[in-house]
């Protein structure tokens, strides 16, 4: 029960008792009639005064410049197959593919012959060495003295 009935059931309660059940459902039913506020029932109502919506600031301003120069373009744009400006001097500057073939061609020789030099530093071992016991008697078997070193 709200609180208004309960207020209104303490204050009269002499006259509500002479009601009948019809005229209460009766005045009931008129709460919701178009007579009826909103205010309690904690809706919320926006205040805020907002200007008016119009299509003459900047940001509209520029999106119809931006879509006009856009239109432009592609309507004077030239055709896939034309020359364009930034074609042709990149085709005036570039170095052909033949001198770029040989130059890579001689990039490849060099490496292959770094590579070839680090290899043979990396495996690179000392000679072998044959270590005799007496080396002098070698001597002496090649001038042919070799009977002092028999032993």
């Amino acid at each position: 029960m709200s609180l208004a009935r309960a207020a209104g059931a303490v204050l009269r309660p002499t006259q509500r008792a002479g009601t009948s059940l019809l005229q209460r459902r009766a005045a009931s039913s008129h709460a919701h009639d178009e007579h009826h506020h909103d205010e309690h029932h904690g809706e919320y109502h926006d205040t805020n005064v907002y200007p008016p919506e119009v299509f003459n600031t900047p940001f509209w301003r520029t999106a119809v410049i931006a879509a006009f120069g856009v239109v432009a373009f592609y309507k004077f744009a030239p055709a896939p197959s034309d020359e364009t400006l930034i074609a042709k001097y990149v085709s005036r500057t570039m170095t052909s593919g033949e001198v770029w073939k040989d130059i890579l061609f001689k990039h490849l020789l060099l490496s292959a012959q770094g590579s070839d030099e680090t290899l043979l530093i990396a495996d690179a071992k000392p000679p072998v060495v044959h270590r005799y016991r007496f080396p002098q008697c070698v001597l002496l078997i090649l001038s042919g003295l070799s009977d002092h070193c028999r032993g």
